[in-house]
């Protein structure tokens, strides 16, 4: 899949966030509530929030705090990952639904968090596996902005889904040991003094020549010396 530039990222990260934005803004104009959307643990209706709960937000609070990880977060992953980025996304999504409709607490679990922790234990995770030079700056900057998101899969407060963003984090974790070699390694620069062989020096070459030469005569010298001594 082609590699999308850093500003195509952007704009497809916010026009994302735009349409969240959009269906929260409907509910303001139109005076409804799409919190039913959500997922509800353990029933069939339920099972409709595991597509539609991170379009769903309970509160203008509520989707601010997940406005700007989004858009970071996003563009991280489609930026960086161009092979796996969409595999990655489908997995967190549909992972971190199904994990909190199993074990989650019987209320409507709603918002785009899961997908933001999926996605930022994603990065972490898999910088760990490729150890290369763009997969570890691309962590170090998620964790540099949002590596509180260590600690906000564990329960905190009251009518804060820890479930989905904890389901979330073992989503992302998972995709990156499913979905880590997808993506080539970026080539490593090679510079032209790496590409000259070592003869080509003309001063190493010529200390190496000098020194194999008055070694050899040493060591002949050295050997018949030791001869005439043993006869």
């Amino acid at each position: 899949m082609k590699k999308l530039s850093l500003k195509n990222s952007i704009l497809i990260t916010a026009f994302t966030v735009g349409i969240i934005w959009c269906i929260k803004s409907s509910e303001f104009i139109f005076h409804i509530d799409l919190s039913w959307l959500g997922v509800y643990p353990q029933t069939m209706h339920g099972l409709l929030g595991i597509l539609t709960a991170p379009l769903i937000h309970g509160s203008l609070e509520h989707i601010f705090n997940n406005t700007l990880p989004m858009l970071i977060l996003g563009t991280l992953l489609l930026y960086g990952y161009p092979k796996s980025r969409w595999r990655v996304l489908a997995t967190i999504w549909i992972l971190s639904g199904v994990g909190v409709w199993l074990f989650g607490r019987e209320s409507y679990h709603i918002g785009a968090s899961g997908l933001t922790h999926g996605v930022f234990f994603y990065l972490l995770v898999v910088s760990m596996f490729r150890r290369d030079k763009r997969s570890v700056a691309i962590m170090m900057t998620a964790f540099f902005l949002y590596g509180g998101m260590t600690m906000t899969i564990f329960p905190r407060e009251e009518g804060i889904s820890f479930e989905y963003h904890f389901f979330g984090a073992v989503a992302g974790a998972f995709s990156a040991v499913l979905w880590h070699s997808l993506d080539p390694k970026p080539k490593m620069k090679t510079y032209e003094w790496e590409k000259q062989p070592e003869s080509d020096d003309p001063i190493i070459g010529d200390a190496w020549q000098i020194t194999e030469q008055s070694i050899e005569p040493n060591i002949q010298q050295h050997s018949h010396s030791s001869d005439k001594e043993k006869h």
